[in-house]
């Protein structure tokens, strides 16, 4: 069953615009940057329409690197196919901010206001993590009233060993198109500011809450490292 929640209420999450800014954990702007990421923090509100669609599938098996889930759709990576060994079902997501707001950061770029364009860019991906936070907690809620644990981390098609042309497969199981969601052919998703992927769900006490695949991976540069 498709769960889908639009125009739901999230708060930017300024030290996370700090970071898309690229200041390092603990630092922040000069007061002219942090003047202009308050101005369009209020501007984006009126620009930033987020909503997420969910589904929650049972995981049938797991051969090797691959994961089967209900409705002949099959995923493959290692790393996820170690958590889904642990997992009894997956929950399926795509959140969104749609496009208004990538829309007016072009237009800024396009006047030469290339530092309002990078801030607003830097909201806008804030926003859509925070829409993903707010799915994720529902998902994690609805595992709850089963008995059941939904892993903290949630995987995206693109980071560690799961390739970006598994996005095929992840909209092969969840349509997107209630909250305005496409595929290009090329993987990529539009609006561009959308976040989709995977979350584990199975029973306590499975190592699937806090399941990390970060210290078993060789890729120290990695900005996903956790």
């Amino acid at each position: 069953m498709l769960v889908t929640a639009r125009t739901i209420d999230i708060e930017i999450d300024k030290k996370q615009v700090y970071k898309f800014l690229g200041y390092d954990t603990g630092s922040e702007p000069p007061p002219r940057i942090e003047s202009l990421i308050d101005e369009y923090i209020i501007i984006s509100d009126q620009l930033s329409f987020p909503c997420t669609t969910y589904t929650i599938l049972d995981v049938e098996f797991v051969l090797g690197t691959r994961v089967f889930v209900e409705g002949s759709v099959s995923f493959d990576s290692g790393v996820i196919s170690q958590i889904m060994r642990k997992c009894q079902k997956v929950a399926l997501f795509v959140a969104t901010i749609g496009d208004e707001l990538e829309y007016k950061a072009g237009h800024l770029a396009k006047d030469g206001l290339l530092l309002q364009s990078t801030v607003l860019e830097s909201i806008g991906s804030s926003a859509v993590e925070q829409a993903a936070n707010f799915l994720h907690k529902r998902i994690t809620d609805t595992a709850e009233l089963q008995g059941l644990v939904a892993s903290k981390r949630r995987f995206s098609p693109g980071y560690c060993d799961w390739d970006v042309d598994q996005q095929e497969k992840l909209f092969e199981a969840i349509d997107a198109s209630p909250i305005g969601v496409e595929l290009t052919e090329t993987c990529l998703m539009l609006p561009r500011k959308s976040i989709s992927g995977i979350i584990g769900i199975g029973l306590p006490d499975q190592g699937i809450e806090n399941y990390n695949p970060c210290p078993a991976c060789d890729e120290a540069d990695c900005i996903g490292r956790r």
